[in-house]
C-alpha cells in the first residue's frame, strides 16, 4: 500500500548542513512566542479545537482571563526583562480588546498572523474561505498596526492542503505551523518558496500544563531551563533555535508565571551569548544568507 507525503521540503539531516552563524556570531537564536486569542460564547470550538462541547460561561470566561489580566502579568515580566516577544494574535483582540494590541504596539514587538478567532480553524475551510481568512488577518493587522505581518501561525496549527500556497500568495514570509526542525528551512509551494521557522509544541503551555501531560508550572519551567542548557551547548556545534509558546490564560496566572519568570531570568543571564528575538527578524536574516545555505535553498 502506497502512503500519502508531501513535498513541501526534503528530508535533511541537520549534521550533513552548511554552517552558519547569527548576526554578531550568536549560535543560538531565541524568542518568546505568545499566543493572543479569544473564543466565541456559548459557540463555535471548544479550547481543544473541537466542535462539541461549545465553549460555556466558565471556559469562554476562563480564556478571556488572559485578556483581561494574564497578558498584563506577561507585558510586565517581559518588561522587566528587558525582552522582545512575538504574539500570535487573533483579529478579534484588535476589535474587541485594542489595549493589548496598542501596548504589543508600544513595546515594539512582531504581530504574527493567528486568523480571526479561536473558534475556528481553516482546516475545514474552502481555498476561496482560507484565502480570504489570511488576507483578512494580514489587512486588519496592517490597519491596527501600520505594518503587514510577514509570518503566520494557524489557529491549533491547522492547515488545509493548500495553506503555505495561500500564505505565500498573500505575501507572508514565513509560517511556524510545522514542527519539523530546530533550524529554519525553506519549503516548496506553488508560487515559490516559503520559510518554515521553528515553533514547538513539546514546550507550549497549554498541551504541557493543560490539555495533554498536565504537568506543573514548576516542571514546566526546568522543561525550559533544561531544553535551553542543553541548545545553548549543541549551538557550538551548528546554530539552532530555541523558542517555547505560552498562553495568556495559561501562565498569565500569579502562581503559573512565578516558575516562568525564574526560567526566563536563567535564559536572559545569557543574553550576551544569545540572539534574542522574534521570528520575524529570523526569517529576514536568513533571506539575506546565501542560496544552499538554509535548507530547501
Amino acid at each position: 500500500m502506497e502512503f500519502p507525503r508531501h513535498d513541501r521540503y526534503d528530508y535533511s539531516p541537520i549534521d550533513e548542513r552548511p554552517d552558519y552563524s547569527w548576526p554578531d556570531g550568536k549560535r543560538l537564536a531565541v524568542y518568546f512566542g505568545n499566543n493572543v486569542e479569544e473564543f466565541a460564547f456559548r459557540a463555535g470550538l471548544n479550547e481543544a479545537g473541537f466542535p462539541e462541547p461549545p465553549p460555556t460561561q466558565r471556559i469562554y470566561s476562563a480564556r478571556d482571563y488572559g485578556n483581561r489580566v494574564g497578558i498584563w502579568r506577561m507585558f510586565d515580566l517581559l518588561d522587566d526583562l528587558g525582552a522582545p516577544a512575538s504574539h500570535n494574535i487573533n483579529t478579534k483582540i484588535l476589535e474587541h480588546s485594542p489595549q493589548v494590541g496598542e501596548r504589543i504596539k508600544e513595546r515594539g514587538d512582531e504581530m504574527i498572523g493567528h486568523g480571526r478567532t479561536n473558534s475556528e480553524r481553516q482546516d475545514g475551510f474552502s481555498e476561496a474561505e482560507e484565502r480570504e481568512l489570511i488576507e483578512h488577518s494580514a489587512e486588519a493587522i496592517e490597519a491596527f498596526s501600520g505594518k503587514r505581518p510577514t509570518g503566520w501561525l494557524s489557529p491549533f496549527l491547522a492547515e488545509t492542503f493548500v495553506t503555505p500556497d495561500l500564505l505565500k500568495e498573500a505575501g507572508y514570509d514565513y509560517v511556524l505551523n510545522w514542527p519539523c526542525d530546530d533550524q529554519p528551512i525553506w519549503m516548496r509551494t506553488r508560487s515559490g518558496p516559503i520559510l518554515r521557522v521553528p515553533y514547538t509544541i513539546e514546550l507550549n503551555d497549554l498541551p504541557v500544563i493543560i490539555n495533554t501531560w498536565r504537568y506543573t508550572p514548576r516542571q514546566f519551567a526546568e522543561m525550559l531551563i533544561d531544553q535551553f542548557d542543553e541548545m545553548l551547548e549543541e549551538s557550538a556545534r551548528r546554530p539552532l533555535v530555541f523558542c517555547f509558546s505560552l498562553h495568556t490564560f495559561v501562565l498569565g496566572h500569579p502562581f503559573r508565571i512565578r516558575p516562568l519568570r525564574e526560567a526566563m531570568e536563567h535564559i536572559m543571564k545569557h543574553r550576551d551569548d544569545i540572539w534574542v528575538t522574534t521570528p520575524g527578524e529570523i526569517a529576514a536574516y536568513c533571506k539575506t544568507l546565501p542560496a544552499g545555505i538554509i535548507p530547501g535553498s
